[in-house]
């Protein structure tokens, strides 16, 4: 987004009646209230068009799908999720084409997501940008039109730590984010159940500078199947808070604000010369701005447990209550199965694609109270719910 901020919305009623309900829930499930996994147990998505009252908490969030398992952002990937369990999918991180469509990419360097590279008549397209202040070279969804990224097929972007997904490169194609809606719909009908999925724009500022802006595009879509409403199955999520209050003049889905590291600062406060960090938004003033705009917050797990010089788990902030003080639901990300992406206590081993104990990590970060969870391992997740709940 360029320098222009969109002016704030007040958010409908609605939406705070479904935030307060889905944060009485977590509350009960924390403290292990009776009935609390009951509760939770009831609460399957899509109920009688109730919102984000209508998900499990803690919800598991299959990030980029089933990404622990296959390549992340197809098709095999978000169907996997579902068969899994999860209960909201994360299609996709958004990023446009040329010609002004919306794919589902991780970044819009697509180098280590693609075959790109084994096209020699896409040679030429490689080349050095700048996205986000960072020099990053390779090939770029901007580059590309709809119908040129379509003869690529996706590959496993970590390798090294999932040997096994790379059994899967080139089956699948770029989905598009309107290929992701019909394809809610259709999964909602076979599975007899609200299909929720959780898309995010991507470094919005860089593209509104190359005239491709995300918002309205997302928007037009959302408009176009109806599913632009305070009780629609779609979150809506980005690391910048203008893309996230551009969205709220646009539409009346859900919004989160997604925040990394405390030292950080969003892409868009760097361009407008706003000094705040993230550590800035998540104090109670800066939580209380958000939930002008915002229904929750996608922090970063060290936000909400900080992480000792040795790598294990600290004492946990005061993040979680303090989001839900202001009516904020939090979905911290991303838990993995394996040991890289784990707090060293729950480690085994020093294999780079071997497995921890997920579970103990799991178990540690809901007795937090947080909402919900981004994992790429829906499964662990549910068992690890289930657990929780159940004990």
């Amino acid at each position: 987004m360029s320098g222009d901020q969109a002016d704030k919305k007040t958010p409908g009623p609605g939406r705070r009646a479904i935030l307060g309900a889905a944060v009485l829930g977590a509350s009960g499930a924390v403290l292990g209230l009776p009935g609390a996994a009951e509760a939770a147990g009831d609460r399957t998505a899509g109920q009688g068009g109730r919102g984000l009252k209508s998900l499990p908490v803690p919800a598991i969030i299959g990030h980029r799908g089933a990404s622990g398992y296959r390549p992340e952002h197809t098709f095999g990937s978000y169907d996997l999720a579902l068969d899994l369990g999860a209960d909201v999918v994360e299609a996709g991180d958004l990023v446009p084409t040329k010609d002004g469509h919306l794919v589902c990419r991780h970044e819009p360097e697509i180098g280590g997501t693609t075959d790109v590279a084994a096209h020699p008549e896409f040679a030429g397209r490689k080349t050095t940008k700048v996205v986000d202040g960072v020099p990053t070279t390779g090939w770029f969804t901007e580059d590309f039109t709809l119908a040129e990224l379509k003869t690529l097929r996706a590959v496993e972007r970590i390798p090294a730590n999932r040997p096994h997904n790379t059994l899967y490169n080139g089956r699948w194609e770029i989905p598009t984010f309107e290929e992701v809606l019909r394809w809610q719909d259709e999964q909602t009908r076979k599975r007899g159940r609200q299909v929720w999925i959780y898309p995010e724009t991507k470094h919005p500022t860089y593209f509104r500078k190359l005239g491709l802006g995300l918002e309205e595009r997302v928007a037009k879509l959302l408009r176009k199947y109806g599913k632009d409403g305070r009780n629609s199955p779609v979150i809506l999520q980005s690391f910048e808070p203008t893309s996230i209050q551009r969205l709220n003049q646009l539409v009346d889905n859900p919004l989160v604000v997604l925040l990394s590291t405390a030292d950080s600062r969003p892409y868009d406060f760097v361009e407008a010369g706003d000094p705040r960090t993230v550590a800035d938004l998540i104090t109670p003033k800066g939580l209380r701005e958000i939930a002008g705009y915002a229904q929750g917050i996608g922090p970063t797990l060290d936000l909400v447990i900080p992480k000792n010089a040795d790598g294990t788990l600290g004492k946990p902030t005061t993040l979680v209550a303090d989001a839900h003080k202001v009516g904020l639901v939090l979905h911290p990300y991303t838990m993995r199965n394996e040991n890289p992406f784990l707090p060293a206590e729950y480690r085994k081993g020093s294999a780079a694609d071997g497995y921890g104990d997920p579970f103990g990590a799991f178990r540690t970060y809901f007795a937090t109270g947080i909402d919900g969870v981004f994992t790429d391992n829906a499964d662990t997740g549910l068992l690890a719910r289930a657990d929780f709940l159940g004990g």
